[in-house]
């Protein structure tokens, strides 16, 4: 029997509401955006629709632009894995701007984050963000506050 090619779709990305990982909800998307203000607890990333791929496995990356932990050590890439639970299913992927590190705080979010999945070795989906500084902080940074 001829395997069944996964049927991908990205359904929605940019700014979401607060995820809860322990819900079954996935987060509502609040602005579709590739650009996203470093502003702390801000909910970032993107949700696919797979299709025919019951069982597979999914693997998924987040690479971070040099996020620091609160030693000051930048963070590996946020990898893991999942099985697609149902032959039409929904996944969200994202990450959360965090003040981890007291030495630069937001400022080690600032860049691109690449995000991406793949199944049986193959990328079904990526998506890049840019984390850009608020105007209203550069506002004031360029003021000497």
């Amino acid at each position: 029997m001829a395997k069944r090619t996964p049927v991908i779709k990205i359904s929605s990305y940019g700014i979401y509401s607060h995820w809860d990982e322990k819900s079954k909800e996935l987060p509502k998307v609040r602005e579709f955006t590739q650009v996203i203000p470093a502003s702390e607890d801000v909910e970032f990333g993107f949700t696919v629709n797979i299709k025919k791929a019951k069982g597979q496995l999914l693997k998924f990356s987040i690479q971070h632009p040099g996020v620091l932990n609160k030693k000051g050590q930048v963070l590996e890439p946020f990898d893991g894995e999942v099985y697609v639970r149902s032959n039409d299913w929904n996944f969200y992927l994202g990450d959360t701007i965090q003040l981890q590190c007291p030495i630069n705080g937001l400022e080690s979010n600032l860049g691109t984050w690449h995000m991406e999945m793949e199944i049986a070795g193959k990328v079904i989906a990526e998506k890049d963000f840019k984390v850009v500084a608020n105007d209203a902080d550069q506002f004031w940074k360029k003021r000497g506050f």
